[in-house]
């Protein structure tokens, strides 16, 4: 347990760092905190706080730079403090993102955008599961007798569509009651319980060859859109930061990040902790290509239609800034 006055010591080094991405030392400190005590205390205090692994000293003649473990004891007090429960975080951006986007696929683009710009890091907003999510209306529009785009939209505002092509010449009349019968007993259902939750008169009046063909085209479509959720921005704002100034640094985290699995098992953590805020620093990432970078998450969307709001930066990165960013996404995104 740190005193008081090295959690201060700890606090300050570690703002030092995340602003002028230079090693800290005694005397910078003293000059730039008002911390009421000598250079030679500071000096001590940051030798015990070394030796207790919170920072390190890169170079013999260098000041000091945080660790892991000192980044996660400054996160667990900002945390502590309340500060991911904050009811209007950035309230202006949570204000613009809704008043700009209606639909949830560009609420998505843009809240990435804006967060990559306040943060100066890699934004993603991952959707919530279509799959997941209930059907508000299926419309069908005819492009000729034998073919039809089947445009699909989610409770939550999520809009996928799909061309389908039809063996037999279809009129429209015919496709008319199909979208028709399809609303009556798909609305309010998700894709996944769309065979299992129907009756016996339901599977009847289903039995329909061009029905069961537009059902299969349904799913398979918001399968197709399951594999495409994350909207993502800002890797040039990582390529401005000095850990990443030489873009060999950057891809190893590219890479892991382009793989979906690698993705979705980091976020789903984020939705399965159900706290507010979900702090993942360096090498308590599960890749170990993310090692040296910390995420920030929260998850959005409610039951098991969930989404996830994330920021990915260096080790570096303005923890309390980023946390207030993905709160205030979270509530955009939420429709708090």
């Amino acid at each position: 347990m740190l005193s008081e006055r090295r959690q201060r010591v700890l606090r300050a080094l570690i703002e030092d760092y995340i602003e002028y991405a230079l090693p800290v030392g005694s005397r910078t400190l003293t000059e730039r905190h008002r911390l009421g005590v000598s250079p030679a205390t500071v000096r001590n205090d940051l030798s015990a706080l070394e030796d207790a692994g919170f920072i390190q000293q890169p170079h013999t003649s260098a000041g000091r730079v945080p660790t892991d473990a000192g980044y996660r004891t400054f996160v667990d007090e900002l945390l502590s403090s309340g500060l991911a429960e904050e009811e209007r975080p950035h309230q202006a951006m949570v204000d613009e993102l809704r008043a700009s986007a209606s639909e949830l696929d560009a609420l998505m683009e843009r809240t990435s955008a804006a967060l990559a710009r306040l943060t100066n890091c890699l934004s993603i907003v991952m959707a919530p599961s279509v799959l997941a999510g209930r059907i508000r209306q299926i419309t069908l529009v005819s492009l000729s007798s034998w073919q039809a785009i089947v445009i699909v939209v989610a409770e939550d505002g999520q809009v996928v569509n799909r061309t389908v092509t039809f063996a037999d010449e279809v009129s429209a009349d015919e496709l008319a009651s199909a979208q028709n019968l399809l609303n009556r007993v798909l609305a309010g259902h998700s894709a996944r319980d769309v065979r299992r939750s129907m009756d016996a008169g339901t599977v009847e009046a289903l039995s329909d060859p061009l029905v069961q063909l537009i059902i299969d085209e349904v799913i398979e479509c918001l399968g197709e859109s399951e594999s495409a959720r994350a909207h993502s921005l800002g890797v040039s704002a990582l390529l401005r930061q000095p850990e990443f100034s030489d873009s060999k640094a950057l891809l190893p985290v590219i890479e892991v990040l382009e793989d979906d699995r690698v993705l979705l098992s980091t976020f789903d953590e984020a939705a399965a902790e159900g706290g507010p805020v979900m702090v993942r620093i360096g090498h308590e990432n599960p890749a170990s290509e993310l090692a040296g970078v910390s995420i920030v998450a929260c998850p959005y969307g409610r039951g098991e239609s969930e989404g996830v709001v994330a920021v990915i930066g260096p080790t570096r990165m303005n923890y309390e800034r980023a946390i207030r960013a993905v709160r205030a996404a979270q509530c955009a995104l939420h429709g708090e």
